[in-house]
Order: structure tokens, then sequence, then C-alpha cells
């Protein structure tokens, strides 16, 4: 298996790495925001994306977005091609992810929010800390780029506070940032019912 940084050699790899996303969310019924071809080709081309491979086959993809005028680094779109699933690799590409966005942006605040317990866990492993949505970024563009999610309604009538999404934030100068921690499936899951729970309720007063 390669991880590696993404460049010009894996633009044919654009296409079935939206297709990936849009079936995952299909499977997990879960929000993931949709992207393009020429969205995905953009980010490989300019050098911010990590992509895995195994006999130049598709394995796994993530990319980097840059916000506030780079105070705030996203690293989203993480998918793992189903063929791949099951084998780490997932906590593989975020670990690469995260170091290559703390070399490339040392100043910046890395972040991620995601519906998806797995996600949690690699986050909160790699020293990453549930935050509240006031805590991230304050750019119109990031949370635009939520209005494909299936859950957008919500965001928006929550006035941006609150989501389905968890947000998790990643401070290179924070002395709580260890990637020694050990997670707590408990409290993180008891974080997803609850909020799954207020948007059941949310739905059936429509």
């Amino acid at each position: 298996m390669k991880i590696v940084i993404a460049n010009l050699s894996h633009i044919k790899y654009a296409e079935i790495i939206c297709e990936t996303i849009k079936e995952s969310a299909k499977v997990r019924g879960t929000g993931i925001a949709e992207r393009t071809p020429e969205y995905i080709t953009k980010k490989i081309s300019s050098g911010d994306a990590i992509i895995a491979t195994k006999d130049d086959e598709f394995a796994g993809f993530c990319y980097i977005e840059t916000w506030d005028n780079n105070s705030f680094v996203v690293n989203s779109g993480l998918i793992v091609h189903p063929d791949f699933r099951n084998q780490g690799l997932a906590k593989q590409i975020k670990t690469k992810i995260l170091e290559y966005s703390k070399e490339k942006y040392p100043e910046a605040k890395i972040f991620g929010i995601t519906t998806g317990l797995a996600v949690l866990k690699i986050n909160y492993e790699l020293g990453y800390q549930p935050v509240t949505f006031s805590e991230l970024t304050t750019d119109e563009a990031f949370w635009n780029g939520c209005r494909t999610c299936k859950n957008f309604d919500v965001l928006t009538r929550t006035e941006r506070k609150m989501c389905l999404c968890t947000g998790m934030l990643y401070d290179p100068k924070h002395e709580k940032n260890i990637k020694s921690h050990k997670y707590d499936s408990k409290v993180l899951s008891r974080l997803k019912r609850i909020k799954q729970a207020l948007f059941l309720k949310k739905e059936k007063k429509q």
C-alpha cells in the first residue's frame, strides 16, 4: 500500500473518488457533502491531498482546505474504497494528512466535522478535541460546502450552532493534543445518540 501526497499522476482517480464518496453516503445514510471531479482534480493538482493506492488501484483519499487566511485547516473528504476497508487504512490516511497539514500550515488550527463514530475515534486518538461549531471557522464558504449534505436543513434551523456532525479541533499549541489519548467510546456514542434524538424530534414536529 502506498500512501503519498497526491500529484498530477493521480488525477485519473478523481471520478472514482467522487463516486466512492457518493456511494458511501448512500450506504451509511448519513451526511457526506458531495464533491465534483473538478474540485478533486484541483486539490490533487495543488498538492493539497493524500491518496492511497495499491497496485495502481485507488484505495483511499483525503484533502486539505484552508480558511480564514490559513488560520484554520480542515482535513476533509476522507474516504476508503470498499475493497480496502477494515484494514486500518483510514487511520493511516488521517495520520499522514495531519502530519502534512502541520508541516505545511504550522500556525493553523486543524479541524473536521463528521457524523461517523469511526472517524471520531480516529480523530480523538490523534489528539483532536470535540468542540462547538463556534470554535471553528466562520468562513461562509466552508459552511456553504455543507449544502449538498442531507442534513443541511438541521444546520440552518439551528443557526449553525449544531448539527448531526460533531466538530473536532486539533490545536498544535494546545497541551491537550497528545497521541496517547484513550478513546472513550461511551462518551462519543452518547454524544451521537443525543444529536440523533434532537434531529428526530425536530423531524416529527414538521
